[in-house]
């Protein structure tokens, strides 16, 4: 292992096929470079099979805090190479690149090979075989913990609590098989290791988006929660099932995404805080739910955690392709809320603020994060005790002539919860009169149509609308949202340490338009690249839709599953200047 090339960061990926465990090694290894002080992101890579199939764990761990992957791999270890072809262009490599195999594993694909990595041989197998119950994820975490300088007694210890359910005969072997793995590491030269950190990574926390999501759902008020599984937003129903009866609230699943829905409405009718969490193809079949929550007023909060499509499209990989439907998927007009998580840590912060808004305006929020995000686990300092929490205006003694739906200055009626003396009111889908009567006069829906728009067209954001960063005179403005964000943030850095002067602009409210807020942002911009995870530029088109674009516009765009990468953003920003 040399000891002259260390670094702040360093980015590995661990392969194989399902069952081999390299996620488990992986959510080891991020768990262990916590304890170590370091920072770190996990994201994954799986085919569509239930079982079996392609897998890769992808990790960068760091001293300062890791908000997105790098542009290339420092190193590859390779448990088998079944399937590998279908994931090698997420995992790219370049000639400073490792790759480590086992002998006994085939062939490499020549797509890796391609990039010049240099290549070492370990019988991971055979290392594995010679311990009783010895796993060859074991032997892997072993040398990758060798390669990158963390401590073999701090990957121990996690081991050892980790697998102690399973006895001490599991935990002694998993022991020994990551000692195999650390002695065989001695003799490889890493092309990179992490700078050992004096902080004990006490505090911080390690946790992925959808966990982020739930637990801001939770500090903001949430309190139902209806919901039917689906990749990849499953994980948020895992983690709020047994954290929700904690605060005195109920998680239920449904037997679908229709029931999920109503029964989100109908508690909220109730007076609870509701939430649903899905992807894509519920979303569509939640729709008109989500509209008759609209034209009722009742607050709901529908986390949509996006996955490539159109219809079951690749369940497991990422994309930004849900704007559309977010934005126009709901008949007539329809106005409600969208808002987007920047990072797995703004999970938190963006759904709590959302349910905040669904509250107070008495709508719908439809908060979007995406597989990548979602699905990554990532350490951070711990969040900032925020004050945002559900604050419905409830009318408790309602006069004889209680309005509902009363036309009101800032379009927000009381409501009033049921089995309130008085406050009896009909919640439907019908357009209505100001008590919430069926009406089909060109008066009251002039009237209710004005009431739900002007809520939320007037409504102070204040700056949370987005995250802007950089010089307000930069020459170059980068226009992004979602989970895109951080490598476009990355790229600023870089592009900024190259003396060109950005500005980051990261939107978090996608609808309502705030163009007063937008305006004065982007004010005396040259050239404006928005940059996007979607083929057809979705983003683009909503901006374009709302806001007067100063400058010269040009699109970054991609479909995924292949995510943004730093470097290609500071290529085309470098590419531009000349031109």
């Amino acid at each position: 292992m040399s000891d002259d090339k260390r670094n702040t960061s360093v980015s590995l990926a661990m392969v194989g096929s399902g069952g081999a465990g390299v996620m488990t090694s992986g959510s080891l290894l991020l768990e262990a470079a916590t304890k170590g002080g370091l920072y770190g992101l996990m994201t994954r890579t799986v085919g569509p099979q239930i079982r079996g199939g392609e897998a890769a764990a992808l990790l960068r761990l760091a001293d300062h805090p890791v908000r997105c992957m790098d542009d290339t791999f420092d190193i590859l270890l390779a448990v088998d190479w079944k399937g590998a072809e279908r994931f090698a262009a997420e995992v790219p490599l370049s000639s400073n690149s490792l790759i480590i195999t086992d002998p006994a594993a085939g062939d490499i694909p020549e797509i890796l090979l391609a990039s010049g990595a240099a290549v070492v041989e370990i019988p991971v197998g055979a290392l594995a075989g010679a311990i009783e119950g010895g796993r060859e994820n074991m032997v892997i975490l072993g040398i990758v913990s060798a390669l990158i300088g963390l401590a073999e007694g701090t990957i121990n210890k996690v081991i050892t609590r980790k697998i102690a359910s399973k006895g001490d005969a599991a935990v002694t072997a998993s022991l020994d098989a990551l000692h195999g793995g650390y002695q065989a590491a001695k003799e490889v030269t890493s092309p990179v290791t992490v700078s050992p950190s004096d902080s004990t990574g006490e505090g911080r926390w390690l946790i992925s988006g959808n966990q982020a999501a739930g637990f801001g759902a939770l500090r903001g008020g949430i309190r139902f929660v209806a919901a039917y599984p689906i990749t990849p937003a499953t994980e948020i129903l895992e983690w709020m099932s047994p954290n929700l009866p904690k605060v005195g609230g109920t998680l239920v699943q449904a037997e679908d995404e229709l029931a999920s829905i109503n029964m989100a409405i109908g508690a909220s009718f109730g007076g609870k805080p509701s939430l649903t969490a899905t992807s894509g193809p519920g979303l569509s079949l939640m729709m008109e739910g989500i509209g008759l929550a609209v034209a009722s007023e009742t607050p709901v909060v529908v986390v949509n955690v996006m996955r490539g499509g159109p219809s079951t499209g690749i369940p497991t990989k990422s994309e930004q392709t849900d704007l559309n439907i977010a934005i126009y998927g709901l008949h007539g007009d329809a106005p409600h809320i969208v808002t987007a998580a920047t990072s797995v840590e703004d999970c938190i912060f963006t759904t709590q603020w959302s349910v905040h808004l669904a509250e107070a305006l008495q709508t719908v929020a439809i908060v979007l994060s995406d597989q990548f995000m979602g699905q990554a686990s990532a350490v951070i300092d711990p969040p900032a005790n925020l004050s945002f929490m559900a604050n419905r205006l409830v009318e408790k003694a309602p006069t004889e002539d209680y309005r509902r739906y009363a036309v009101t200055a800032d379009g927000v009626s009381p409501m009033t919860l049921p089995g309130t003396k008085g406050g009896q009111y009909t919640a439907d889908g019908l357009e209505h009169n100001p008590k919430g009567l069926p009406s089909t006069l060109m008066e009251d829906h002039r009237d209710q149509m004005a009431k739900r728009d002007r809520k939320l067209a007037e409504y102070n954001y204040g700056d949370h609308w987005a995250d802007v960063e950089g010089d307000e005179n930069s020459e170059f403005v980068l226009l992004t949202w979602g989970s895109t964000t951080n490598a476009v943030r990355e790229a600023a850095d870089r592009l900024k340490q190259q003396g060109y002067n950005c500005k980051l602009v990261a939107m978090r409210l996608l609808l309502p338009a705030v163009p007063e807020q937008f305006d004065e942002t982007l004010k005396g911009a040259g050239r404006i690249l928005v940059v996007e995870q979607s083929h057809s530029g979705q983003f683009l088109k909503l901006l374009r839709a709302n806001y007067d674009m100063p400058g010269e516009v040009r699109s970054f765009r991609r479909a995924g599953p292949l995510i943004i990468r730093p470097g290609e953003i500071v290529d085309t920003v470098k590419n531009w200047r000349v031109q």
